[in-house]
């Protein structure tokens, strides 16, 4: 099978061909690192790879043959987000504080994967310790879009869902504090999911700071890969003092019987129209499925800034932890970095005031999903831009960058499950995707939900073609080749 229809399978069209046979784990791999060497020296996701991945595929190859018991993922390439540990590989959280760092255990979700047949290809890049929109750091550099080179992946998990996008990898792990999987999830054309807070350990991730707010989730170019990395990777953990039980599986609900609730900037106004116009377009998706669909509203989400919420319950927390850690190296730390720990004192009044602000959108979060299954909104406001922008032009308005995180943000707040599904392309042929938020422990009804509007999206089946990446290719040609989409 040639190498471009081998990595561009889904993982779990990939998984269900080594378990029968018809792939070998041996050739899957060496398709992925004959692509990593030929186009990550331009995209530059991933930043370590791992030297026995080979051998590891090998040894899958022959547990096939010989018939033994083979896990959900068995021979399944996987990349890992920096910020996760793995044993033996560099674990620099995107810093030079950490350069050296080479954990010698597995974080739970690694060991999990692993348990289930996975092979870990190798670490992708992240934001210096998973704190920025862009994933650029001073150990690694700058992280492009497969789209388009000129344009940002997104963070902090930018070289999970540039790697996927890219086909690189089938299966990434990123993790998500304000939108980190789900952003460059929008940006690259991928999927990604960020569950109900603690149903997937956070053990093992690093920083450590604002536990209440941190998820750990997979990237995969389709959303039946993420609910197969899913049903692998959501366990309780008792190393994880947050994590859930997650309920066994009970009779798929159809999703032809679905209330949808939508709306179209999801909060995050203002946004862009190319991408409202998706979101209106997926809500009619759903009605053609059999769905109820309505236009609702929100107070609690549309009503306030949930960027300035953050910086109050989730920056001063960053500022005080990660700062104590740091102290004494702040010279050796991205500027962005230095800024982002500078975060004055809050006063506490603020702080609860913002708690509360919190509670009041769980509490209608509760009201709306006794009317509805699924809540449509936005990902982001935009789609990718230039890098190193401090401000985006949205129709016209000037916004703070940081914007982008501002229809994912709230549902980090509240814990609640968010899914980023591909599904249209803009008008400069960039990826465009759309959120779905399900109910707490809902996952299983979201996923079905993401899977059934990803095949019926106008972007179904497209790829970044990535010949600007290929060696020779040369920046020149970035304009007219950089946003380029296959089709398959």
């Amino acid at each position: 099978m040639p190498e471009e229809t081998i990595v561009q399978l889904s993982a779990t069209e990939m998984a269900a061909k080594i378990r029968d046979g018809t792939l070998s784990p041996v050739e899957v791999m060496q398709c992925h690192l004959a692509r990593v060497e030929r186009l990550n020296p331009a995209i530059n996701a991933i930043v370590a790879v791992n030297e026995s991945a080979m051998e590891e595929a090998c040894a899958a190859e022959r547990a096939v043959r010989e018939g033994a018991a083979l896990g959900p993922l068995h021979g399944l390439p996987v990349t890992v987000k920096d910020c996760i540990d793995v044993a033996g590989l560099p674990s620099t959280r995107g810093s030079r504080v950490f350069a050296d760092h080479v954990p010698d255990t597995d974080a739970s979700t690694v060991a999990r994967l692993k348990q289930a047949g996975a092979i870990v290809l190798g670490k992708t890049n992240a934001a210096e310790f998973g704190l920025w929109w862009e994933t650029d750091n001073l150990v690694y550099g700058r992280t492009v879009n497969p789209w388009n080179p000129d344009c940002i992946v997104g963070g902090s998990s930018g070289g999970d869902a540039a790697a996927v996008a890219a086909g690189l990898t089938p299966l990434g792990l990123g993790s998500d504090l304000a939108g980190s999987v789900r952003v460059p999830s929008h940006f690259c054309g991928t999927a990604g999911l960020k569950a109900t807070h603690g149903v997937i350990s956070t053990h093992g991730h690093w920083p450590l700071h604002a536990p209440r707010y941190w998820h750990v989730g997979p990237l995969a170019r389709q959303v039946d890969d993420l609910a197969l990395a899913f049903e692998v990777l959501a366990a309780s953990d008792p190393n994880d003092p947050y994590t859930l039980a997650m309920p066994p599986a009970g009779p798929a609900t159809p999703v032809s019987g679905l209330r949808v609730g939508w709306i179209g900037d999801g909060g995050a106004a203002p946004v862009a129209g190319e991408v409202r116009a998706a979101v209106g377009q997926a809500a009619q998706a759903f009605a053609a499925m059999g769905c109820g669909v309505e236009e609702v509203a929100i107070p609690g989400l549309t009503a306030q800034n949930w960027n300035e919420l953050s910086r109050v319950l989730m920056g001063i927390e960053g500022s005080v932890v990660v700062g104590r850690l740091v102290a004494g190296q702040e010279d050796v730390l991205h500027p962005f970095i230095r800024r982002r720990l500078a975060v004055s004192e809050v006063p506490l009044v603020d702080y609860i005031d913002a708690l509360e602000v919190a509670e009041a959108l769980r509490r209608q979060m509760a009201a709306f999903f006794l009317r509805f299954d699924v809540l449509l909104t936005p990902v982001c406001a935009t789609v990718a831009f230039e890098h190193g922008r401090s401000e985006v032009s949205i129709d016209g308005a000037a916004m703070d960058a940081r914007h982008v995180l501002r229809a994912t943000v709230p549902w980090n707040i509240t814990g609640h499950p968010a899914l980023a599904v591909p599904y249209a392309t803009g008008a400069g042929g960039m990826p465009i995707g759309v959120q779905l938020i399900g109910r707490k422990l809902d996952e299983r009804l979201l996923l079905a939900a993401g899977a059934a509007l990803q095949a019926q999206c106008p972007a179904a089946g497209m790829h970044p073609s990535c010949a600007w990446a290929v060696p020779g290719a040369g920046v020149r040609d970035q304009a007219e080749r950089g946003n380029h989409a296959d089709r398959r």
